[in-house]
Order: structure tokens, then C-alpha cells, then sequence
């Protein structure tokens, strides 16, 4: 999982560019068991941090070294199934333009997937598109 600094950039920038759905973050406080469907059963965009993990750039300089966190931001937009792909791949399209190759918060991405299907998609009541961004930042210590 992202450090807490990525996450709150990347909550950030995600309310700063995305109007189109709610936004269902890790552990959101009105998650029930981890389900966290919108009671009208519209489309939402959950967000995850599959990967992550942290390196030493620098040695040497105590108190100045620079320790590098790469990881994944992972999208999902959940749609409604039987609702197609078209209009809402367009939205995911939106959502990658706007994260991809940015620098915000102390985070720089990089290029974003184009979206992918998941493979339990014929499961449950929503349709889920995904696009993974990975990510870079720096902290000293």
C-alpha cells in the first residue's frame, strides 16, 4: 500500500480532477465489510494501491539521504452491467489523461494502462474497467 503522503496527494489531485462518479477510497469510513456500492446502484471509481514499495537512493548523508517510493495507483470504474463500455471507457480515457505523466504533491506518475477488463466481470451487479498508473516519490530522511 501507498504511504500516507502519496495517498493524500493522490486524493488531492483525484477531487481536483474528477466530477464524473463518487470516489470510493481504501477503507472509506462508510464501507460496510469492505463494500462500498452506492445505494442507487450508480457507477463509482474505487481507488487501490496494489503495489508499493520503498528504496534507499542515497547513502551517506545522514539526516539527507533520499529514499524513493515507487508503486501503483489502481482506478477501477465500476459501471452498471449491461450498460456498455463506450461512455464510460471515454471517462476512464479522461481519468488517465489526468494522471498520467504529472507531477503533484512531491508524486510524479508516469504512463497509465489503457483499461482492462476484469476477469469476474459476469459476477455480481457492476461491470469493472480498470487502469493502473504507476508512481514515484521522494522523501529524505
Amino acid at each position: 500500500m501507498a504511504s500516507f503522503a502519496v495517498m493524500a496527494a493522490v486524493n488531492a489531485r483525484l477531487d481536483a480532477v474528477w466530477s464524473r462518479t463518487l470516489v470510493r477510497y481504501p477503507n472509506a469510513a462508510d464501507a460496510a465489510d469492505g463494500i462500498q456500492v452506492p445505494a442507487d446502484k450508480s457507477p463509482f471509481l474505487a481507488v487501490q494501491y496494489p503495489l508499493a514499495d520503498e528504496e534507499q537512493i542515497t547513502v551517506g548523508a545522514p539526516g539527507h539521504n533520499v529514499f524513493r517510493e515507487e508503486g501503483v495507483i489502481r482506478f477501477v470504474l465500476q459501471i452498471p452491467r449491461g450498460a456498455g463500455v463506450e461512455e464510460y471507457s471515454g471517462w476512464l480515457d479522461e481519468l488517465r489523461a489526468a494522471f498520467r505523466g504529472k507531477q503533484f504533491g512531491g508524486v510524479t506518475t508516469y504512463a497509465a494502462s489503457p483499461a482492462t477488463l476484469d476477469d469476474r466481470n459476469e459476477d455480481g451487479g457492476y461491470w469493472a474497467l480498470s487502469c493502473a498508473v504507476p508512481y514515484k516519490f521522494d522523501l529524505f530522511g
